[in-house]
């Protein structure tokens, strides 16, 4: 069942880097989207991390409010030496979804897997989310296996991948869904 009560106006939503003074709100919203949320100390290692390169996270904000945000993480290819990127996650608080942000933050974050050089990028997305793999569908992931028991050992994730994201072609599809 659809939830209709009026959702809180939007003002507009600039995507921003996440930064430790972030961490408060991006919890808030951490704890409303998941079941078994990051910590704090999670999040601040994860900060860390993007000082040295092998992170990038972004905030969506509207006003002072964080209403968003996604990170990737990049890793070696398997037995190539090029990167490839991994989404570590993407959420927005309830009262904001279904209004374009997951999109402009995955926007955001096709733009520094391309930047980075990586050829793909993959993700683990839960069975049960379908509204989240259909966004991931728009931006070219295609389910590639599925981890069984993967979220609290009791759902299973479908990993997903996009390939060829240099192409002029994977451009044309992110210019697309940021516009």
């Amino acid at each position: 069942m659809r939830d209709l009560r009026p959702r809180p106006r939007l003002g507009p939503v600039h995507i921003e880097p996440m930064r430790h003074r972030h961490v408060g709100q991006v919890l808030a919203i951490e704890r409303a989207s998941y079941p078994k949320p990051w910590s704090t100390t999670v999040f601040h290692d994860e900060l860390d991390q993007v000082r040295a390169g092998r992170r990038r996270y972004v905030v969506a904000r509207s006003s002072r409010t964080v209403v968003g945000y996604g990170g990737l993480m990049f890793m070696l290819g398997g037995s190539r030496l090029v990167e490839e990127a991994h989404v570590t996650n993407v959420a927005v608080h309830p009262d904001h979804r279904r209004g374009g942000v997951a999109t402009r933050l995955l926007a955001t974050l096709a733009d520094a897997a391309i930047a980075r050089g990586c050829p793909a990028w993959t993700l683990e997305v839960r069975a049960s989310s379908v509204g989240a793999q259909e966004l991931y569908r728009h931006f070219g992931f295609v389910p590639a296996g599925v981890r069984r028991n993967y979220y609290e050992g009791a759902e299973d994730a479908i990993v997903m991948w996009c390939h060829d994201i240099q192409s002029a072609d994977y451009a044309t599809r992110v210019e697309g869904l940021r516009s």
